[in-house]
């Protein structure tokens, strides 16, 4: 399932051609078959077309090896793959995320307290029904956040032009009448930029529900 070799950090991602992930990257559209989410029922993830077009590419490089790419739109909806190669031609787990809501704490408290929420089993977010810790599933006490750096990139062959720290957890909550809904909560400290506290809802893609 996605998501879960998602535990750690090795060196940022430096300049280099970036991946295609099944035909996807800048400048591409990705078509969706919008019955991924029209057919569950109490779902928070709500998108009003089916074509994306891709502005940007992240690319984060785990301690295991393994890879995560996020294909963005102007917009900021991700699309994200995750591969064991770096070039992405054995990825199979996909994620199609869309913000939910973004904030600039006021404060030192309002930071500390945010980042004590993703260490907790469960989240309770308005508007969305609860959801439960994805990751470390069955551990029903407190668990330290995830912490990596992402290289974000406008042009394939340039430099990215920023890294960003996250700090970050992943939920999920089920939904009827077969699906899963994730939420994804991060505190994000671009290198240069404002910190903020994002909140992403998503859905499990399968490889037939997409194309590029």
């Amino acid at each position: 399932m996605i998501w879960k070799a998602l535990f750690g950090i090795e060196d940022r991602t430096g300049a280099s051609r970036l991946a295609e992930v099944r035909n996807i990257t800048i400048g591409r559209t990705v078509t969706l078959d919008r019955l991924a989410w029209r057919m569950l029922e109490n779902t928070g993830f709500q998108l009003d077309r089916d074509t994306l077009e891709i502005t940007a590419q992240g690319v984060i490089k785990l301690d295991d090896g393994s890879h995560v790419h996020r294909f963005y739109t102007d917009d900021e909806l991700m699309l994200q793959a995750v591969s064991q190669q770096a070039d992405g031609t054995d990825a199979d787990d996909f994620t199609l995320f869309r913000p939910w809501s973004s904030l600039y704490p006021s404060d030192r408290a309002e930071k500390e307290a945010f980042l004590r929420r993703l260490a907790l089993p469960t989240w309770n977010e308005d508007g969305l029904s609860p959801y439960r810790r994805f990751w470390y599933e069955g551990d029903e006490g407190e668990q330290p956040p995830v912490r990596l750096w992402e290289a974000v990139y406008y042009e394939r062959d340039a430099e990215p032009v920023r890294h960003i720290r996250q700090t970050c957890m992943l939920y999920a909550r089920d939904l009827r009448p077969a699906g899963v809904e994730l939420l994804l909560a991060l505190a994000m400290e671009p290198e240069g930029g404002d910190y903020t506290h994002e909140i992403m809802v998503g859905l499990p893609l399968g490889l037939a529900e997409f194309s590029a």
